[in-house]
């Protein structure tokens, strides 16, 4: 077998013969050939993407009988692509304007299939509460609401949340991007200066609820403060209400809140419990943040030697 070339859009074009979209699709047809098949899923991701190619000939041979080519499996390595297009669709009577269209579809499809499979997994609303980050609510919970939403094609989710605080509704959206080791979202105020960001488990399936770190900065307060807070979000059924939101007393009830959402859980004090201890986590009870104070006093020492040194 000489140069094997073009594999990843002779892929394609199969897959969009077969109508076939997720990759394990397109493995199976290949087993349907030869159930001891070196077509490896694990490897077909690099395939797709042109990062690699099959070494075994025998990949191409049943490459070869999974299209009913005469060719031999090394002419499908070889070939030049319009010659390898040309025969599947002459072989298989479709229209080659038509085969290359819903190639290039597939692709975006496969590469945001996963994507888009965990964009419908994530899509909904969720109720969020983590500690409050104002001073002046120290202690206490703050409600949020959160709605995640599959954007157009592989363009990944985006997020809209919103706290209705004594000061008005306050509304941040953003990205959310989901890697293996995370699920992150970089939340910012579309009418101010407010951001947010979540770094939270990855997400698993049903997902009934994600969890985490919310940070930012308090947004009513006298000192601009970095703060850190846990943060739960329970997927709801239904929309909150609009009046639904703002801050909880320390001794409030979690579940019997969410209970008025619809979500009415077995054993509320039990959770009550489970939650308020996740919650307060690492904390002494309200977010984790840093005296402004304490940190003047490390600015100033270092300015001063900054300051000291600097001619």
């Amino acid at each position: 077998m000489g140069m094997a070339q073009h594999i990843a859009q002779k892929l394609r074009l199969t897959a969009a013969l077969l109508g076939t979209v997720a990759r394990k699709d397109l493995a199976a047809a290949f087993r349907g050939v030869n159930p001891k098949t070196a077509f490896d899923l694990g490897r077909a991701d690099k395939w797709l993407q042109g990062r690699a190619q099959p070494r075994e000939l025998s990949v191409y041979d049943d490459w070869s009988k999974l299209l009913k080519l005469e060719q031999p499996g090394a002419w499908i390595a070889e070939s030049a692509l319009p010659d390898f297009t040309a025969a599947i669709c002459a072989r298989h009577g479709v229209d080659r304007g038509e085969l290359e269209r819903r190639a290039g579809a597939h692709f975006e499809t496969a590469a945001g299939h996963e994507e888009r499979s965990l964009g419908l997994a994530l899509a909904g609303t969720y109720a969020c509460y983590s500690r409050a980050l104002s001073p002046y609510y120290r202690g206490q919970l703050i409600r949020g609401s959160l709605s995640i939403e599959a954007g157009p094609g592989a363009h990944g989710l985006t997020a809209a949340y919103r706290e209705a605080l004594p000061t008005g509704q306050l509304l941040l959206g953003g990205q959310v991007t989901s890697a293996k080791r995370g699920l992150y979202a970089h939340l910012k105020e579309a009418s101010g200066e407010a951001q947010f960001f979540l770094c939270l488990f990855p997400h698993s399936r049903p997902g009934s609820v994600l969890g985490g770190y919310m940070v930012g900065g308090a947004i009513i307060g006298p000192e601009p403060q970095p703060s850190l807070t846990r943060m739960l979000i329970v997927r709801l059924r239904h929309r909150a209400p609009e009046a639904w939101g703002g801050y909880l007393p320390p001794d409030a009830s979690i579940a019997r809140d969410l209970a008025s959402l619809g979500v009415a859980i077995e054993q509320p004090e039990m959770v009550d419990r489970q939650l308020a201890q996740f919650l307060v986590g690492d904390s002494d009870g309200g977010a984790s943040q840093i005296p402004p104070a304490e940190f003047r006093a490390i600015v100033d020492v270092f300015d001063r030697h900054w300051l000291r040194h600097s001619d």
